[in-house]
């Protein structure tokens, strides 16, 4: 029970940072100029868009929202059956992340399930992203930390991690 609170806390706060820094988005950077927050290594650009990273799939966007629905599905599905704190915060991360963007597919323009994301930061020679984005990529890594110190998300109970 408490890696599943783990989960869906880390998963809330994800999901309730990328809303409020979308809204943020929305109200302060759209229709204007790139803000330079550290030269041009770090700026502020609003875009609404329609596909996944580096402009992939952008005339695919109802396959990922249905995509997206699946893995928030999935997530719930196995969440009950970890025994791992840190694959809680990942499963956590990815499940905010997903609902994060979900959310915009499903309530942005221009229609339901096809509706554009908000992507507000961007760094030199990748694409411009959100919050809900970072932490896709933060459960990745993290996923890959301890699958290399070979820590099971799910294990016996004399042996959890």
């Amino acid at each position: 029970m408490q890696r599943w609170r783990t989960l869906l806390s880390v998963a809330w706060l994800v999901w309730i940072l990328d809303l409020a820094t979308k809204a943020w988005a929305v109200s302060q950077l759209a229709n204007r100029e790139p803000v330079q927050i550290l030269g041009s290594f770090f700026q502020l650009t609003f875009i609404r868009n329609s596909g996944a990273a580096f402009s992939f799939a952008s005339n695919a966007t109802l396959f990922l929202s249905l995509f997206g629905i699946i893995v928030a599905l999935g997530v719930i599905y196995f969440a009950p059956k970890i025994t791992s704190k840190g694959w809680s915060v990942v499963l956590g991360l990815v499940l905010g992340g997903v609902l994060g963007n979900l959310m915009d597919r499903i309530f942005r323009e221009p229609s339901f399930l096809r509706g554009h994301v908000i992507d507000w930061m961007q760094l030199p020679n990748w694409p411009i992203f959100n919050i809900a984005d970072s932490a896709i990529v933060v459960a990745a890594g993290l996923a890959m930390i301890l699958t290399a110190r070979n820590i099971s998300p799910i294990s016996t109970k004399e042996s959890r991690s």
